[in-house]
């Protein structure tokens, strides 16, 4: 059989403001800057191709990208379960409604 991989280091995080280019600003707008330092245990290649591909500076940039836009993903898959389950008004001209306002 093959060799047992040996446990990557613990990778900490830290605060996840730091190395931020763009992208979803989701953990700002939920809470008031007050963030957990924790440590993970990584498979390193996959961080670095989490690094790599998300353009970010930092290990912890990359892994806060990488949640924020899991988490989107996720919350959009919710909104597709409700595709067909809605009831519409036939009557209902949107586009006066969505000229109110």
């Amino acid at each position: 059989m093959g060799e047992a991989l040996a446990p990557s280091p613990p990778v900490s995080l830290g605060d996840p403001h730091g190395g931020h280019r763009s992208g979803p600003k989701i953990h700002q707008s939920l809470c008031d800057t007050s963030h957990m330092t924790t440590k993970l245990d990584l498979d390193p290649d996959l961080l670095e191709w989490a690094l790599e591909v998300s353009g970010e500076k930092t290990e912890q940039a990359a892994v806060t990208r990488a949640l924020e836009e899991f988490v989107v993903r996720r919350e959009q898959a919710g909104l597709i379960e409700l595709f067909g389950q809605l009831e519409w008004d036939p009557d209902c001209d949107y586009k006066i409604e969505g000229s109110r306002g």
